[in-house]
């Protein structure tokens, strides 16, 4: 096995964005990272980019950083390989499970194709499933051990034009809250990451949308990394990014629903007048 003595993280998505940016942090501090992604050439330069680095950084020649390979988290078959890929290739334990692979569309629902719905449900929601049913063994297996997802801000109210990527994020951070107690008996903490919109290809490729207009894109990856960092030694459940998005949290929590709807509807752009111009 490889990666002796350091600590694992196995990371859905790890070839480009926050995951490629939270295995390029995690290598830098000595952990062994399984960058694992659907573009498994994506993963590979990714891997060979921390390998790179590490060389740069030590006088060995060929510095243990990690391994990468293919998974598609829609698919239970993929993610098992991809599992024992990495547990032959590591330490054989798994201290962090990042369930980072997403997809995202940005338009009114009814102009999202049905079968983008069904992906977002797929990838976000039925993908983090499957990686902690799957890894469960693992993570049993490894004193210590975690699971982080990546939720959204979209996990605090549903939101217009994020329809469906919105409703996974509100399933993801079900599913964390009650694993963070079900699996307290196993020693397995969980924990998952509420960003804004975050300056990663899936965000900067979005044509339009009044809500990354108007709140702004305050974020890179590697400000995601570093909280990513922090759940791993931390004791939170959720962890919301950016001082805008917590003043927003707060006023959601404390409005009455009709003022925190209408608050929603107006950063949105589905203020009164924009519901009366399209009856």
């Amino acid at each position: 096995m490889n990666g002796e003595g350091k600590p694992c993280i196995f990371i859905t998505g790890g070839g480009a964005g926050i995951g490629l940016a939270t295995a390029k942090l995690f290598a830098r501090n000595g952990w062994f990272v399984g960058i694992y992604d659907c573009d498994d050439a994506s993963a590979a330069a990714a891997l060979e980019a921390l390998q790179r680095e590490a060389r740069d950084r030590s006088t060995d020649s060929g510095p243990d950083v990690g391994c990468c390979g293919r998974i598609d988290v829609r698919e239970p078959a993929s993610i098992a390989a991809a599992l024992e890929d990495f547990r032959a290739r590591g330490t054989g334990k798994l201290d962090i499970l990042f369930n980072n692979a997403g997809v995202l569309s940005v338009d009114p629902f009814e102009d999202v194709p049905l079968n983008q719905h069904h992906q977002h449900i797929d990838v976000n929601a039925k993908g983090v499933v499957n990686c902690c049913h799957l890894a469960f063994p693992m993570l049993r297996d490894t004193a210590g051990a975690r699971v982080i997802s990546m939720a959204s801000a979209s996990a605090s109210f549903g939101v217009p034009d994020f329809a469906t990527y919105s409703a996974t994020k509100f399933f993801v951070r079900g599913l964390t809250e009650a694993l963070n107690i079900e699996w307290a008996r196993h020693d397995i903490q969980v924990s998952d990451i509420w960003p804004p919109f975050v300056s990663t290809p899936m965000v900067t490729n979005i044509e339009r949308s009044t809500a990354i207009d108007k709140m702004g894109v305050e974020l890179v990856a590697e400000d995601v990394a570093a909280v990513v960092w922090q759940a791993a030694h931390g004791k939170k459940v959720h962890w919301p990014m950016t001082a805008k998005f917590k003043m927003l949290m707060w006023f959601i929590k404390f409005l009455p629903y009709a003022a925190s709807r209408a608050m929603i509807a107006n950063v949105t752009g589905y203020g009164a007048g924009r519901e009366r111009r399209e009856r």
